[in-house]
């Protein structure tokens, strides 16, 4: 058994291994169905490398519902934000779209109107003239009549 400089008795779990004396008189013996010391000292080794795991274990059950609450609750604002996040771009995202459409709608009411007078103005006798007469065309002579036979 390795003995460390500094080491401590640690008051833990307790497996009554403690010395006393004996029954017999002699002044320090070991209580344990009349064991030796040798095998008393380690199995108080192990008692005492049993209450350290018990303790650790029992620290880290301690421990971990406060990590588990924290860790969810991490999650849960985290997954939270995210959603707040992507819903803002999509509303960012559909506004924007609605103001390029109504732009591109304007913008194709302005062709219309456009071609709708042109059709009016071009319906007319005289502009139908002049564009024959830009196109090259001439004025029509007087009409030939054939008697008939």
């Amino acid at each position: 058994m390795a003995v460390y400089q500094g080491a401590r008795r640690r008051s833990g779990l307790s497996l009554r291994l403690e010395r006393a004396p004996a029954a017999d008189g002699r002044a320090a013996g070991w209580l344990r169905r009349g064991v030796d010391a040798p095998a008393a000292a380690a199995t108080r080794a192990i008692a005492r490398s049993a209450a350290r795991s018990v303790s650790a274990v029992g620290q880290r059950a301690r421990r971990a519902p406060w990590v588990g609450a924290a860790l969810v609750t991490i999650v849960i604002v985290f997954a939270g934000a995210f959603l707040s996040l992507s819903q803002s771009v999509r509303v960012a995202a559909t506004s924007y779209d609605i103001v390029r459409l109504s732009s591109e709608n304007e913008r194709l009411q302005a062709i219309r109107a456009d071609l709708q007078s042109d059709v009016e103005r071009l319906r007319s006798a005289p502009a139908i003239r002049k564009q024959a007469l830009d196109a090259g065309l001439g004025q029509l002579a007087a009409p030939l009549i054939l008697p008939a036979r």
